[in-house]
């Protein structure tokens, strides 16, 4: 069954010693902690993807933050870009509640997928070549699952990278990759749509790069592109 693959999974990606110097710093951000998140129990491990294993839509990051993800053991959790990317998925219906704050909150998640490109968080949020190249066996595991997936929402420059590198892999066949643009959307044959994004982090949210409006323009595509197909 695919709960029983998907369980699996999440338990590999818990242990997971494949990039040695990620294990040793996300056990030191467990260790040293935020001033703020003094008195918190750090999850110190892999984080491991959240969501509805029958989604339409999967929503691809870059990694856990430190004291977000690293923290709370969830996806896209106790950060703002979590903050502002579950709120918005309320918004339109693919969560049950506009917050995401720890395990323990309630959130669930209808018709979608959280994920990350890799599962560790990477110190200044820049992970190597061989440690995503290392992550990826998960990233694809996790597409061979999603087998209902009508639509990827890929957030930020990196996790778009990675996941154009892989695409050959997950879909079985080759194609040359678009020149990143937030907004824009390509569909394959083969594949399900592909939506680019950025990133919605503190920098970007805070300069103006990308505006609660913009977000929002992106998921009234989404909900256009499920709606249609």
């Amino acid at each position: 069954m695919i709960e029983d693959e998907f369980n699996k999974l999440v338990n590999n990606i818990i242990n997971c010693n494949r990039c040695p110097e990620l294990i040793s710093y996300i056990r030191s951000v467990a260790l040293k902690k935020k001033k703020q998140y003094k008195d918190w129990d750090y999850w110190g491990k892999p984080v491991p993807p959240y969501g509805d294993l029958n989604a339409e839509l999967v929503v691809l990051g870059l990694a856990p933050a430190a004291h977000g993800g690293n923290r709370t053991g969830r996806m896209f959790t106790g950060d703002h870009s979590g903050n502002f990317l579950v709120k918005t998925l309320h918004k339109f219906g693919f969560a049950n509640q506009p917050y995401s704050i720890d395990k323990n909150d309630g959130l669930k998640l209808i018709n979608s997928y959280l994920t990350a490109s890799i599962k560790c968080a990477p110190p200044k949020n820049k992970p190597t070549k061989d440690e995503l190249k290392n992550c990826s066996i998960y990233l694809l595991k996790e597409f061979k699952l999603l087998k209902k997936c009508k639509c990827v929402l890929i957030l930020g420059r990196t996790a778009y990278d990675n996941f154009f590198e892989l695409f050959e892999k997950i879909y079985g066949f080759k194609v040359k990759k678009p020149k990143f643009q937030h907004g824009l959307i390509v569909k394959y044959e083969h594949s399900p749509y592909i939506v680019l994004s950025y990133h919605p982090s503190k920098q970007n949210t805070q300069t103006k790069r990308l505006t609660q409006n913009m977000f929002d323009d992106i998921f009234n595509k989404i909900l256009q592109i499920l709606k249609v197909n």
